[in-house]
């Protein structure tokens, strides 16, 4: 069994307002050592091992679901993970 850590940001490129909103927080509350803030998505699966390659099965959940690709961008981690 693998536990996959995947991480879904938006692009560099794209306008990210709820991270302009909490930067401003964060300012108003004195933390004004803050330059930038961007909002993502964190999310842990369990998956259970099969014939198929876990990258493969990862990127194509990613792809199809999991990130909106034309203005995110996502990453993962996978450990091997003891069934429970």
């Amino acid at each position: 069994m693998y536990k996959v850590k995947v991480f879904v940001t938006l692009r560099e490129s794209v306008l990210d307002p709820q991270g302009t909103a909490v930067k401003s927080s964060l300012h108003s509350l004195n933390y004004n050592e803050v330059t930038d803030v961007r909002i993502g998505k964190y999310m842990e699966l369990m998956i259970e091992k099969s014939e198929r390659n876990v990258e493969e099965i990862i990127k194509e959940m990613c792809e199809r679901l999991l990130a909106n690709v034309v203005i995110e961008d996502y990453r993962y981690e996978i450990e091997e993970a003891v069934a429970k």
